[in-house]
């Protein structure tokens, strides 16, 4: 028998005790969760603090017969004795392992800056990062300020203003994700943010907040009841450093993601691999999916994640696969489309006919298909102007076929006749949905397109039933 003790109980750390129950681990399984409530899909936290998502709707399944301890505050590893020292509502409990897995993430990054951090580090009044519910939980007042150009900046923003807030974006660079898009990408991220009820505001940063107000750089006072930071993250190394364990950037870890100590593994936003650390859920969950296969003894080693950011937001639809880059290295052709009228750019670097880096933004089944052809190192298919413009693709010279069902969730590979299968028989909510099907389980970014499908499909039933049977609706 082999104790697996998982210190964290987020995305990560759900998906490898998933993938562990999966694979047939039939011996302890415990999850050390700080927070009080079951694991959630973080990457749809801006949506839940827009109002657009119910709290329960984040919630990911639970695993069975998976101990899981909530509200649990990890303060010791003893690796000699291998035993994890942790509190529980005040009392110290004592956690037994033969595995112990660090799936700790990472913190969110609070700026030096005068009112926008408190003597201890965390946030001052009014100001609050991204990172969990309660984080959500404390935005009030009606204008808010989003610090921060990547991603999750942008999605929280985008969501925020669907709320009603007045939402400021600002920026370091000249538009959002500067480091990862040309200015005519970021041109056309900034106008749908704009029609969205963002005011974007670039290359900026903030210098002093006071109660109410927000004082940039540039000599620009914003009215900011709220202050979201969105600034950025650092491995949470803390635990593995007191237990004597290689810690660089991030905790160390081998091609089998083990730690200096065999005994211990780590994965997600604090791990450190080949010197990198990851970026995105779903290199997270690639790590949690090849580390299950290891720990259940099938063959498998883990290799360098590829690059891949999402934006998530009812304003923009942008993917950037690989780094800047990629785009040149030798032997690579681009492709490029603009089309500035209907705000849609796509830019594929291609080695062999196949995709080594991209940004897609504004051609939603593009980025699915490219994304999926990335992922699974397939050729491009012969209609590449067809794909990106989101006809109908022709199928690859390497494929079996091409499908005229669309992939809603990438991660999983779940497409839209899938989900309406189990829609049709009795899945008819978000979440029920992701237990038959585990779309949505994957980075989130589907969470939105599932909804919708959900509550289109409820609407053809009623008007079915109002068309055949009058006297039912009434």
């Amino acid at each position: 028998m082999n104790d697996v003790v998982i210190i964290g109980n987020g995305p990560a750390a759900h998906r490898l005790a998933e993938r562990l129950r999966h694979h047939g681990h039939e011996a302890g399984l415990t999850l050390l969760g700080e927070e009080p409530e079951p694991a959630y899909h973080r990457t749809l936290l801006p949506h839940y603090a827009a109002g657009s998502l119910a709290r329960a709707s984040l919630h990911l399944p639970p695993v069975p017969g998976a101990r899981v301890h909530l509200g649990t505050v990890v303060t010791a590893i003893d690796r000699e004795r291998q035993r994890v020292y942790a509190y529980r509502h005040g009392v110290e409990t004592v956690h037994r392992y033969d595995t112990l897995v660090l799936a700790t993430g990472a913190r969110p990054d609070v700026p030096d800056v005068p009112g926008l951090r408190e003597p201890g580090g965390g946030p001052a009044p009014g100001v609050t990062t991204l990172r969990t519910t309660a984080d959500c939980d404390r935005m009030n007042g009606g204008s808010v300020v989003v610090l921060g150009g990547e991603p999750l900046g942008v999605e929280a923003a985008s969501a925020l203003a669907a709320r009603g807030n007045g939402v400021t974006l600002v920026c370091p660079g000249a538009h959002p994700l500067h480091d990862r898009v040309d200015d005519v990408c970021g041109g056309m991220l900034t106008a749908r943010l704009e029609a969205a009820g963002v005011t974007v505001l670039g290359a900026a940063t903030a210098v002093r907040r006071t109660p109410g107000h927000l004082e940039l750089s540039d000599g620009t006072t914003l009215s900011a009841d709220t202050v979201v930071l969105c600034a950025g993250v650092t491995p949470d190394t803390r635990l593995a450093r007191a237990a004597g364990l290689d810690v660089g950037a991030g905790i160390v870890v081998d091609d089998r993601l083990r730690t200096s100590d065999p005994s211990i593994h780590a994965l997600g936003d604090c791990a450190q691999f080949d010197g990198q650390t990851l970026i995105g859920i779903s290199g997270a969950h690639e790590q949690a999916d090849t580390l299950a296969r290891i720990l259940t003894g099938r063959p498998a080693v883990h290799r360098r994640v590829p690059r891949i950011l999402r934006v998530r937001s009812r304003a923009a639809d942008l993917s950037c696969i690989g780094s800047p880059a990629d785009f040149d290295r030798p032997g690579t052709r681009q492709i490029t489309l603009t089309d500035r009228t209907r705000l849609r750019y796509a830019r594929v670097a291609v080695r062999d006919e196949h995709v080594t880096a991209a940004v897609l933004f504004g051609v939603p089944q593009a980025i699915a298909t490219i994304g999926m052809l990335h992922r699974s190192d397939r050729r491009l298919p012969g209609d590449l102007l067809g794909l990106l413009l989101d006809l109908p693709p022709r199928p690859a010279s390497d494929s079996a076929g091409a499908s005229a069902d669309p992939v809603v969730c990438l991660c999983n590979h779940v497409t839209r006749q899938r989900l309406h299968r189990a829609w049709q028989d009795g899945a008819r909510t978000v979440p029920a949905l992701a237990s038959g099907t585990r779309a949505t389980t994957g980075c989130g970014g589907c969470g939105q397109a599932v909804e919708e499908l959900c509550g289109q499909w409820a609407r053809g039933t009623r008007d079915l039933v109002e068309e055949t049977c009058p006297a039912l609706s009434s």
